[in-house]
């Protein structure tokens, strides 16, 4: 029996851009929740608590998938799943649009997470399918590349889609046209594999993500000293964007426009950022040192923007908004450039200290420690900014929040040096040096 032939360039590259094509959708319907928070507080009443809570509804739904582990996937299959999963991101969208009842929205934030998540995972089972070798590493760049400019462009929406936002639930109809797309996009890549099904040999995808409890401790300090880091810069940078544009306007003055252009900077930041970090880590090694850096550079971030005056008012080339203070645009460009070290730094790191059989759960174990900080941090940052009476005629009102991420920076700090220490030991893993060196043995 003749083999069969692998798939050609132009099938690659097809089944790449429809789930990214899926992706994007997947985060654009996350991030579209960001340009309307004035409007949901001042049309519908929401506090900051409860609009904090939607993010916390969104992580609590991603554990549970994650404590479920890949059942679906390994059931019925990684192009089933997509499906499946994108019809969840778009019921999740009409759900929020379609009531201003706080206690629906907040289901459909919970059916998001069930399934957002785990979207996430079967696309990455499915791109394993299709590339080999250095071609996965690329192909994955491109479609995080891709579903960032989902993010992105949810924050231009208030821009393009200007006109949508005098209430609060026309941008959201917007969100769930695009979740239709996404879906729409999953649909054809699940009749695009159907149709290559015995053509072409698209080989065994990769392991599904599992979370096992049994053996943790088999994991050595590297590993959590790296779950510690992206816990804290994940949940640092994640709840800070979900109230950013709405902190741009009402502690700054900026137009809903202009606050969602500054806004969008930072996962373009990070889109440009992340390979560029790959590439200079690769070469010097040093990843402990990446991080603390990263670190001491968040550190001041988040107080700079709250007590530095914002400077002279800068117009950028390609936006057609309003000028943005200089103060601003700077933190919001590091904190991209910060936000890129976790995908170049240390998801790249697990690979070296982690059993090849045990990767599926180390990667598991980790998104569901960065959920559950997902999970509380936002909600912390609602109490405190209801605490504070954060408002347009208080904008001091913000700065206790801006407290608390300042901290979690300090806590990058410590796990940075910690894992430098380890590193530098008997236990290393060669996480300092360059690729293609190794630990003497």
């Amino acid at each position: 029996m003749n083999a069969l032939p692998g798939p050609t360039t132009a099938q690659r590259w097809l089944a790449l851009m429809l789930v990214s094509l899926a992706m994007f959708g997947n985060y654009y319907i996350y991030d579209s929740i960001g340009p309307v928070v004035d409007l949901m507080r001042s049309q519908l009443g929401f506090s900051f608590q409860q609009i904090g809570l939607l993010s916390t509804a969104y992580s609590v739904a991603a554990l549970l998938v994650l404590l479920a582990g890949g059942y679906v996937i390994d059931r019925f299959g990684a192009r089933n799943a997509i499906v499946v999963f994108a019809a969840l991101c778009l019921l999740a969208a009409l759900l929020t649009v379609a009531t201003s009842q706080y206690e629906v929205i907040l289901a459909s934030r919970f059916v998001l997470g069930l399934g957002a998540e785990p979207l996430i995972v079967a696309v990455t089972t499915v791109l394993a399918k299709w590339f080999r070798g250095r071609e996965l590493s690329f192909a994955f760049g491109i479609n995080l590349s891709i579903s960032r400019l989902g993010s992105a462009s949810a924050d231009w929406s208030t821009s393009f889609a200007s006109p949508l936002y005098s209430n609060w639930q026309d941008p959201l109809w917007l969100a769930t046209g695009v979740a239709a797309v996404a879906l729409t996009a999953a649909m054809l890549y699940w009749m695009t594999e159907r149709r290559l099904e015995g053509c072409v040999d698209l080989g065994r995808g990769g392991d599904v993500d599992r979370l096992e409890f049994r053996g943790l401790y088999q994991f050595s300090k590297s590993y959590w000293y790296i779950v510690a880091l992206c816990v804290v810069f994940y949940s640092t940078v994640f709840p800070f964007r979900g109230f950013a544009i709405n902190y741009f306007q009402t502690a700054h003055g900026l137009d809903r426009e202009t606050a969602g252009m500054l806004s969008s900077l930072l996962p373009l930041s990070a889109i440009f950022a992340t390979p560029l970090f790959g590439l200079l880590v690769d070469r010097v090694g040093r990843r402990s040192w990446f991080m603390a850096i990263g670190s001491l550079v968040m550190l001041p971030l988040f107080l700079a923007v709250t007590y530095l005056p914002p400077g002279p008012l800068i117009a950028l080339p390609f936006f057609d908004s309003g000028a943005v203070p200089l103060t601003l645009l700077v933190v919001i460009v590091l904190l991209g450039g910060v936000f890129s070290l976790i995908p170049a730094v240390m998801w790249p790191a697990v690979a070296y200290i982690v059993d090849p059989r045990r990767l599926g759960s180390a990667y598991s174990l980790m998104t569901f420690c960065q959920q559950l900080g997902w999970a509380v941090v936002p909600l912390i940052i609602g109490v405190l900014n209801d605490w504070g009476q954060a408002s347009e005629t208080n904008p001091a009102g913000y700065a206790s929040g801006m407290w608390f991420y300042t901290a979690l920076s300090a806590l990058g700090l410590v796990f940075s040096f910690l894992l430098w220490r380890t590193e530098r030991g008997p236990h290393g893993h060669g996480l300092e040096l360059p690729k293609g060196s190794h630990v003497a043995d």
